[in-house]
């Protein structure tokens, strides 16, 4: 996309932004800084970055590199959306070369549906086979 890049460099991510982010969010408001780092150390993190090389979008994958991801902590943030960095940055990660053959790729989202299924993401199937342990207020 013009004027903007993605990196999956870890030198490049703009911790702040990100906590800043991800700290306020629905899904991770309050999560502490060093939560928050240790989470970003063991995934495959994509920065989207601005021609002035400002971090203004993020995905983070959770994955074994083979078999499983699970995509987490994605935004744009808000002077930035409606040009399509959204689109740029989830085609950016479903198609990355490292992910490529996984046998699943998850996420969850309340507001984003049309978007994801735009890159094959559909309904879980026989969702009754899925368990979890769920805290969803941990760091409040």
């Amino acid at each position: 996309m013009q004027g903007f890049r993605i990196s999956t460099d870890r030198n490049e991510l703009d911790f702040d932004v990100i906590y800043q982010f991800i700290s306020q969010s629905y899904w991770a408001k309050g999560i502490p800084k060093s939560t928050m780092q240790k989470a970003l150390d063991h995934s495959l993190c994509f920065g989207v970055f601005n021609a002035e090389q400002q971090q203004v979008g993020f995905a983070r994958l959770i994955t074994d590199y083979a078999t499983f991801a699970y995509l987490s902590d994605v935004f744009i943030v808000e002077q930035y959306r409606g040009c399509g960095l959204s689109k740029f940055l989830i085609e950016t990660v479903v198609s990355h070369p490292d992910v490529q053959g996984l046998r699943r790729m998850m996420l969850a989202t309340s507001d984003a549906h049309g978007l994801y299924a735009q890159y094959g993401f559909k309904p879980i199937e026989q969702a009754q086979t899925f368990m979890q342990v769920w805290q969803p207020n941990i760091y409040q």
